[in-house]
């Protein structure tokens, strides 16, 4: 049998100190979460494919979209990813055959790539009418990931839905839904926030959200922790890092390897008239992030602050 890898695609797994925090962003020790088992720890699971951001926006915090599967080879039957699937399945296979794989689910591994290449591999071989509750344990030696069977080029042509409709197609009599059905889907959408996508040049994976209490504008960036780290201090020394001057950087979380900037916003204005700003701030960050001299002390200052703003989800 293959011996597994403790960790693959990350350093500082905490593998020589049990008592690390383990990587996986849990906020357990290491010893008591994966390093308590044989698991294999990925930190940015989805490096190489040009749907990272969105990928990373399925799985943290789009409450309701789903995307046609970019597959390398094309197979028999349609295959739909989605954020969340009823009783947070990892896929399930529609009466006609489609298939859809779930990022939200009931358990992980230490490789959300693997586990979700797993769940295609179950889908594409069960019955219609089948559900896969999880995604059981991982098979020894080298799995099959996400890099393996997708169109690595290809992003997602993600459509974000206002509720969890989609769950039920109608039914070709016309019939209504059970009423288990429909109370699962009333549940269900109660705790959809407004989301909607902020399109615009230079502007992908970015968000507007309405929590309820205010707005924030959510955007996954594929840059690298250090280079966007010092390119968000420099636009922080120059006083150029909000959106407007009545926007503010609530800071950033960290996900799947990738850094999400946060930006407080006034919930009053729609969420088209952020694009704009969003764009303008794409070009200031792009000039930021060419730059290559060393950061002044104001800008190390800047950046020492904005550290002190971020949070690990993953």
């Amino acid at each position: 049998m293959a011996k597994k890898t403790r960790a693959r695609g990350a350093a500082g797994t905490g593998g020589d100190n049990p008592r690390r925090p383990c990587p996986c962003g849990s906020g357990k020790r290491y010893k008591a979460c994966h390093g308590a088992g044989d698991d294999v720890i990925v930190t940015r699971p989805f490096s190489g494919l040009a749907a990272e951001c969105d990928l990373v926006a399925m799985r943290e915090f789009l409450p309701s979209a789903t995307a046609p599967l970019p597959l390398a080879s094309p197979v028999e039957r349609t295959v739909t990813l989605a954020t969340v699937l009823p009783g947070a399945s990892a896929a399930l296979v529609r009466p006609d055959g489609e298939v859809v794989l779930g990022m939200q689910v009931q358990t992980r591994s230490g490789d959300l790539s693997a586990d979700l290449a797993k769940a295609l591999a179950w889908a594409l071989e069960a019955e219609p009418g089948s559900a896969l509750p999880v995604v059981g344990p991982g098979l020894a030696g080298e799995p099959t990931r996400l890099q393996d069977v997708l169109d690595t080029g290809a992003t997602l042509d993600l459509t974000v839905h206002g509720d969890f409709g989609w769950w039920v197609p109608p039914p070709a009599d016309g019939s209504e839904p059970a009423a288990d059905v429909v109370a699962t889907l009333e549940r269900a959408n109660s705790v959809v926030l407004p989301t909607e996508p902020v399109a615009a040049d230079g502007v992908r994976s970015a968000y507007w959200v309405d929590t309820g209490a205010k707005a924030h504008l959510r955007w996954v960036r594929p840059e690298s922790e250090d280079a966007l780290q010092a390119a968000l201090a420099r636009l922080q020394a120059r006083d150029e890092l909000n959106l407007t001057p009545e926007t503010r950087y609530a800071g950033a979380f960290r996900a799947h390897g990738l850094l999400v900037p946060v930006w407080d916003l006034d919930r009053e204005q729609h969420a088209k008239e952020w694009a704009e700003p969003a764009a303008a701030f794409a070009k200031r960050l792009d000039k930021a992030l060419a730059e290559t001299s060393p950061l002044t002390d104001a800008e190390r200052r800047a950046r020492d602050a904005l550290a002190g703003k971020q949070v690990t989800l993953r």
